[in-house]
């Protein structure tokens, strides 16, 4: 068994999980979407993209970009949260509240790219 490629493994579905219990809920109601929840989806997602640094293949690049998306949606969201807490005068609004999850959302379409490129792989690995 490779340790490195369960790592690798780990980190991507672990990053997909947390994103996924950030974005179930109503859209619209923060009592629903967890920073939290955010800010772990985000550290984990990032800490994804480092591993995906040393694959020099096709579908390693391809694992990288997504990543990539997947972390800039991430940061996205992290900073209108961050806008509707800390500067905007109306504060958490539902209207904001669709916004970051729906930032959040395509985060996890990135992030289920990435398991289904990770399951694809391991299927094409001959032992």
């Amino acid at each position: 068994m490779n340790l490195e490629k369960v790592f690798f493994g780990f980190f991507i579905v672990l990053a997909a999980t947390l994103n996924f219990g950030f974005f179930v809920g109503e859209i619209d109601n923060p009592a629903h979407h967890d920073i939290y929840e955010l800010f772990a989806a985000l550290v984990v997602s990032l800490i994804a993209t480092v591993l995906k640094f040393g694959d020099r293949t096709q579908i390693g690049a391809v694992h990288l970009s997504t990543s990539l998306v997947a972390d800039l949606q991430l940061i996205a969201a992290a900073m209108v949260w961050g806008y509707a807490v800390h500067v905007s005068a109306a504060g958490l609004t539902p209207e904001m509240t669709a916004r970051i999850v729906s930032l959040s959302a395509g985060a996890l379409f990135a992030n289920v790219v990435s398991v289904a490129f990770l399951i694809a792989e391991t299927l094409m690995q001959r032992r």
